[in-house]
């Protein structure tokens, strides 16, 4: 077993992380947050992957001697990637109408504007 998809699932997060907490631009912290959620997917599919293993398309049953990675982690890795193709969606929805009201997509311009 080997650390090495854990490492760069954190890494992605890192980078991710960072760029959320630096951006200056709502469509930039979108981004990033797709970014960070990527991590997610590297980190079930390393949580589901097993070594020597096949897909797990079968036609008649798993034959026992070959065996199949576990289907419910892709499963839930392609939920995922919904889910974060509908929150980055409504997230840049959300900016637009903010661009709109404001004139801006800069957080601070806005909160010197409020004032």
């Amino acid at each position: 077993m080997t650390f090495l998809p854990y490492a760069l699932a954190a890494w992605i997060f890192i980078v991710g992380l960072y760029g959320v907490v630096t951006s200056r631009h709502f469509v930039h912290l979108v981004i990033c947050l797709g970014i960070a959620q990527s991590s997610t997917y590297v980190l079930l599919l390393a949580i589901g992957y097993r070594t020597g293993k096949k897909a797990p398309i079968f036609t008649s049953g798993v034959p026992a001697r070959v065996g199949a990675v576990d289907p419910v982690v892709q499963a839930l890795t392609l939920t995922d990637i919904v889910v974060g193709v509908t929150v980055a969606a409504l997230l840049l929805a959300l900016a637009i109408d903010i661009w709109k009201r404001a004139g801006t997509v800069d957080p601070d311009q806005i909160r010197k504007d409020r004032r």
